[in-house]
């Protein structure tokens, strides 16, 4: 069943999501706004399998065998979300008795996205992008990798979705829709403006220039810090135009606290 959902608005959209009866959609919790009386609402620590139904409810077999598997599952994937700074829970919402509603938005001024997905190929995201799925969408936490993620800061720990259906995500400023293969297999981009990408999408980290003098140059003074992130391949990525860490150098300026300096780049401090 295709989930009926609209998004509107501009600098800040949200999702407007029509529930038939009996359909479910689960949301990162502090993503929800609105809904109708009919939708119930439930809070789990569990998240969906790929086959639609709810992990901890009804599968991985009878007995106390199966049960401590289920919560054995249910742990590994809390543990998941909280090394990757996740959510620990999620909200379910069901129809009953008719047609519903519900809203959702991200938490920055920016675009969303609906992706749709037909299981054969998954699509990776940034940290705090998901905002909403329906039940056959499986949400995880990929791992790009020690060294990947130690050199780029962004990007080591990913949000993975697999299975059928819709997935929506949110993201900062303005999406622009890219594929490597139309710009000789390879783009260059700033860490911070990587939305998602979708399987086959080769996610890197280099080194901006070398260890030379244009290489400190750029470095310590061209605002991008160390390391650029690498997407190569063929398939869809969307970029985002504002990075959170130039969201938060701004609000710094504006509160009278900016410690930036005149340069960027290394100078440059993170908000937190």
């Amino acid at each position: 069943m295709t989930l009926q959902q609209e998004i509107v608005g501009n600098a800040m959209q949200m999702a407007v999501v029509n529930l038939q009866p009996g359909q479910t959609v689960y949301c990162e919790a502090g993503k929800f706004l609105f809904k109708t009386t009919n939708v119930t609402m439930e809070t789990r620590l569990s998240g969906p399998s790929a086959n639609g139904g709810q992990q901890g409810q009804g599968g991985g077999g009878g007995g106390m065998g199966g049960l401590l598997r289920q919560a054995m599952g249910t742990a590994m994937q809390v543990g998941q979300r909280m090394l990757a700074g996740e959510s620990l829970a999620f909200q379910y919402f069901t129809s009953q008795g008719g047609q519903g509603t519900v809203g959702f938005a991200g938490v920055l001024p920016g675009e969303m996205r609906a992706l749709e997905l037909d299981g054969t190929r998954a699509w990776f995201a940034e940290k705090d992008a998901f905002v909403a799925a329906e039940s056959t969408v499986d949400f995880g936490i990929a791992f790009v990798g020690t060294r990947t993620g130690m050199s780029g800061g962004e990007g080591f720990i990913l949000e993975k979705f697999t299975g059928y259906g819709t997935v929506i995500i949110a993201g900062a400023g303005n999406f622009i829709d890219l594929n490597p293969a139309d710009f000789g297999g390879r783009i260059e981009v700033d860490t911070g403006c990587v939305v998602a990408f979708e399987e086959g999408i080769q996610y890197g980290v280099q080194r901006v220039g070398g260890l030379n003098r244009q290489g400190i140059m750029n470095a310590v003074f061209g605002g991008e810090g160390l390391s650029l992130a690498t997407l190569e391949g063929n398939g869809r990525v969307i970029l985002q135009s504002l990075t959170i860490e130039s969201l938060a150098n701004a609000l710094k300026k504006a509160q009278g606290g900016d410690k930036q300096g005149p340069t960027g780049g290394l100078f440059s401090t993170h908000a937190g």
